[in-house]
């Protein structure tokens, strides 16, 4: 079964259904593109992805293991390469004080938010540089 379904709407923009839920998002080529840069670009979706993953993946992890995880936020940027146009990096900065997790507990919840799915397909593709305070 399909997860989406994409709709050119012209102007460099697209309109994307998660078919399960209903939920629309649309997107925009970016400034640096020929977009208008009104909505997320795709690219940005990936990037936002990544850190959408990582703390959903922590969270799993606190739930499977009795830990309280209560808060959690995360701002990313995304550096992209010219030839061939691509991501080249991300970086992202994290914030998990508000836990107020031991250092030992913190390093379990980070290192399984750092495998998660979207992490393991970008692989060495994309660089990331990860601030997390904890």
């Amino acid at each position: 079964m399909a997860t989406a379904k994409i709709e050119y709407k012209g102007g460099l923009r697209t309109e994307c259904t998660h078919l399960s839920s209903g939920t629309v998002i649309s997107t925009d080529a970016p400034l640096d593109n020929k977009g208008k840069g009104e909505f997320f670009s795709p690219t940005d979706l990936v990037a936002t992805a990544y850190a959408s993953c990582m703390l959903t993946i922590m969270g799993i992890y606190c739930q499977e293991h009795g830990i309280m995880m209560t808060s959690g936020s995360v701002e990313v940027a995304k550096i992209m390469e010219a030839s061939p146009r691509r991501i080249g990096k991300l970086m992202i900065q994290m914030d998990l004080r508000q836990n107020n997790w031991d250092s030992e507990t913190a390093e379990r919840v980070i290192r399984a938010g750092k495998a998660c799915p979207v992490a393991k397909t970008l692989g060495e593709n994309v660089e990331v540089e990860l601030e997390i305070l904890s």
